[in-house]
């Protein structure tokens, strides 16, 4: 990165490899949060034994409304080697994963692929989950080619507008459609076993924000009528206001029923079957995980910190 950080779209052009900060708040090193088994994925993907989380700190989106605001604003997380990443895949592989999910791992990608690398040479046989809020470059995505099995992203908006306001990205959607455009050609296809577990494809999310139901009707448009039953399409409607939403009095409550439903049923008029909705009682700040570093630090580190 001679002329500076180019990883995202913001091309923001920090020096990270020799410490300076990124719009996305991280050095170049990697820093993660979290690695444990998640159960709050799509049924698909965490499965009754749970997905391999691995949260990585900092964000190159900046939303009003984050959910992991601890991690994106990298108040939470530590400081690892690549060896030590393709460590944590293992162990998750041996807990039982179902996958090794990589959640919002974009802004250190060649670290990642230099884990994810090693990792597959020491034994790492189960799928690779990509999941990202959707605002990548292409050329970035392309360095996962034949690494990532499964694609998760974000689709939060189609209104630039709305992007601009709630995750200082104007260009959001012109960047999310030509990322979900490598995704699906790097997929390929849909492949599911024996237990429903998608083994290989694209899940398209999107989040229901309240007052926002007719840009979630534009954002089911798009998908159905570019990519039809190429991928599936999880409706969420966990959106949960939390403190820092408070000056945004739009957006300061939950989705009503009516809102949700009212997704739900374009979805249904449009003909989309490859869909997955949410139940009701999943917009509680309960289910956003501790950033604890838990499943971070090996033993052995552990051990001489604590000695």
């Amino acid at each position: 990165m001679e002329d500076g950080c180019r990883l995202c779209p913001r091309e923001c052009g920090a020096d990270r490899t020799h410490g300076e900060l990124g719009y996305c708040g991280m050095p170049m090193e990697l820093h993660v949060a979290r690695a444990a088994l998640h159960a709050w994925e799509e049924p698909c993907i965490s499965g009754e034994e749970g997905s391999g989380a691995v949260f990585f700190s900092g964000c190159t989106l900046r939303c009003v409304f984050c959910q992991n605001y601890q991690i994106a604003a990298g108040m939470a997380g530590k400081k690892i080697s690549p060896g030590r990443l393709s460590e944590i895949f293992l162990e998750l592989q041996e807990q039982g994963a179902n996958n090794i999910n990589l959640v919002t791992a974009g802004h250190f990608l060649p670290l990642v692929v230099l884990a994810l690398e090693g990792a597959k040479n020491q034994g790492l046989t189960i799928p690779v989950v990509y999941n990202t809020g959707g605002y990548e470059k292409v050329d970035t995505l392309r360095r996962l080619e034949g690494l990532v099995d499964i694609w998760l992203p974000d689709y939060k908006y189609e209104s630039s507008r709305l992007s601009a306001k709630y995750s200082h990205s104007a260009d959001y959607p012109k960047q999310v459609k030509e990322a979900l455009g490598e995704m699906v050609r790097q997929a390929k296809e849909t492949v599911f076993d024996g237990r429903g577990m998608m083994k290989k494809g694209v899940m398209v999310r999107h989040l229901v924000l309240p007052g926002c139901v007719y840009d979630s009707k534009d954002v089911l448009d798009y998908l159905y009528d570019t990519w039809g039953d190429r991928i599936w399409v999880s409706i969420l409607s966990q959106y949960t206001p939390l403190s820092h939403v408070k000056s945004y009095s739009e957006i300061n409550r939950k989705i009503t029923k009516e809102e949700y439903d009212e997704v739900v049923d374009y979805a249904c008029f449009l003909g989309m079957r490859q869909v997955y909705i949410q139940e009701e009682g999943c917009a509680e700040d309960s289910f956003i995980p501790a950033f604890d570093s838990s499943g971070v630090e090996n033993h052995c580190e552990k051990g001489v910190r604590n000695g």
